[in-house]
Order: structure tokens, then C-alpha cells, then sequence
């Protein structure tokens, strides 16, 4: 049983700054990709950005300078830090692995409950 708890999210002003933090639990072989979604009420889930196991970054356009993502393999854990944030980057931030599980032969994707980031004056 593995669980994704993500942490972080809050209310900044715009150009403020946030780091969100994902950490996976549970008995894992290993971690492939590690990623942050995002959805926010009438909209689609967007990828924000994503982090491969051997270092590979994708970032959304409209994030792109303003957000890094990075990993901690010894934690299990996925970081996002973001900066001059908008009003447009409110959504809830929800985190996603590629994960095989112990006692598997494949990797399964785990999605945690998410966390809410607002941008307002």
C-alpha cells in the first residue's frame, strides 16, 4: 500500500514564493518518474512539471522560470519550489509517482489528495 502526502500549499500574494512537498510511504522498490499536477475548477489537470529518475525536467510553458522541481530519492520525497507566483497558479497542486510496489513486477502511478496554493492580494 502506497500513499502520496503532499504539504505546502497556502495563500501567498502575488510574486510571492511556495515550496510543495510530496513524500511517498509504504513498502517501494523504486520511484521512476516523480510529478505535479495541478487542476483548479472548471479546468483541465495540467501538468506543471515532471522529473525522471535519471534527472530528466519537463515543465509546463506557463510555468517555465518559475517553478523547479527536484527529488530525494533517500526520502521518497518530490519538491516544487515556485516563485513570482500569479493569480493564475491557483489550483490544487496534486502529486504524482510512477512506483513498482514490493511483492510487483510492474510500476503502478499513485496520485496523492493534492494541496490547495491561492495567489491573492
Amino acid at each position: 500500500q502506497v500513499q502520496l502526502v503532499e504539504s505546502g500549499g497556502g495563500l501567498v500574494q502575488p510574486g510571492g514564493s511556495l515550496r510543495l512537498s510530496c513524500a511517498a510511504s509504504g513498502r517501494i522498490l523504486k520511484i521512476n518518474n516523480m510529478a505535479w499536477y495541478r487542476q483548479a475548477p472548471g479546468k483541465e489537470r495540467e501538468l506543471v512539471a515532471l522529473i525522471t529518475s535519471g534527472g530528466t525536467l519537463v515543465y509546463a510553458d506557463s510555468v517555465k522560470g518559475r517553478c523547479t522541481i527536484s527529488r530525494d530519492n533517500a526520502k521518497t520525497t518530490v519538491y516544487l519550489e515556485m516563485n513570482s507566483l500569479k493569480p493564475e497558479d491557483t489550483a490544487v497542486y496534486v502529486c504524482n509517482m510512477n512506483v513498482q510496489p514490493a511483492a510487483t513486477m510492474r510500476s503502478v502511478n499513485f496520485w496523492g489528495k493534492g494541496t490547495l496554493v491561492t495567489v491573492s492580494s
